[in-house]
């Protein structure tokens, strides 16, 4: 299974790659794969590739959600 969570563009660089933020970390990946990616899009990562851009509404809500659930298995979970 493989689980895809948007990441935020933070640079692109003439050669077709750049650089994307998830949740503060940040990863060199192709974007050989879309056209036009521009810094501020989000775009969904597989091996290294951005895959597909994203709604950024739709991109903060599944962040947004995904925060929620980690906040709530915190607060659940016991050593």
């Amino acid at each position: 299974m493989c689980l895809a969570l948007p990441a935020l563009v933070v640079d692109v660089s003439p050669s077709g790659d750049g650089v994307v933020s998830l949740g503060g970390l940040r990863k060199q990946v192709s974007f050989a794969l879309l056209d036009e990616v521009q810094v501020g899009d989000y775009v969904i990562v597989h091996v290294g590739y951005a895959l597909s851009r994203l709604d950024p509404d739709e991109a903060e809500q599944t962040l947004a959600t995904f925060a929620q659930l980690q906040a709530h298995h915190a607060q659940t979970d016991t050593p």
